[in-house]
């Protein structure tokens, strides 16, 4: 994720993102395009995940999202009024804004990752360490390891089953590699 992102970038975004998307609030759109055309407000805008984690933040969905279409927080209040986060923006422009856009973006897009930032307030047991992660792929390779096995003895049983001796050779020789390949 980017540490800083400059307003042209974010700009940039945004416009893309306006032209791809359509959003579950019409607010939505007019929120974007008055950030997009005051610099002063999109210099302390911040694009993050899990926005409700900060002081001050916005929630946006587009149509095909399943998340809400829209919240405000501000402190302790939450409110799903688009009317009084725009009045927000306009009085107090110099205050940090952080912003999540629910949208499909598996894998994520180049653009969105271009103005991705850390969410500086996001707990920390909810980000996931180097080791976690490594821990989390070797559980995933063990899995797929041990299911490869089991439909491989579960072919060569067929196999045999079915007196079949071309398929277990070569299923034979696949349990081998498959076998020396984790030692």
């Amino acid at each position: 994720m980017t540490a800083s992102v400059s307003v042209g970038e974010k700009k940039e975004f945004v416009r893309w993102f306006l032209k791809k998307y359509q959003m579950k609030r019409r607010e939505c759109v007019w929120i974007l395009n008055y950030l997009i055309s005051h610099e002063t407000l999109l210099n302390n805008v911040h694009f993050v995940e899990e926005a409700h984690y900060c002081p001050r933040a916005m929630v946006m969905s587009v149509t095909t999202s399943s998340g809400i279409p829209f919240r405000f927080y501000k402190g302790s209040i939450m409110t799903a009024d688009a009317e009084k986060s725009f009045h927000d923006l306009r009085l107090h422009p110099e205050e940090e804004m952080y912003i999540q856009l629910n949208f499909q973006t598996v894998p994520p897009s180049p653009e969105y990752l271009a103005v991705l930032e850390e969410n500086p307030y996001m707990p920390k047991y909810l980000h996931i360490s180097e080791k976690d992660k490594l821990i989390v792929e070797d559980i995933l390779s063990e899995s797929l390891y041990s299911f490869q096995v089991e439909q491989l003895q579960k072919q060569i049983d067929e196999a045999i089953d079915q007196n079949n001796k071309a398929k277990f050779i070569e299923l034979s020789a696949m349990w081998n590699e498959l076998v020396d390949r984790d030692i």
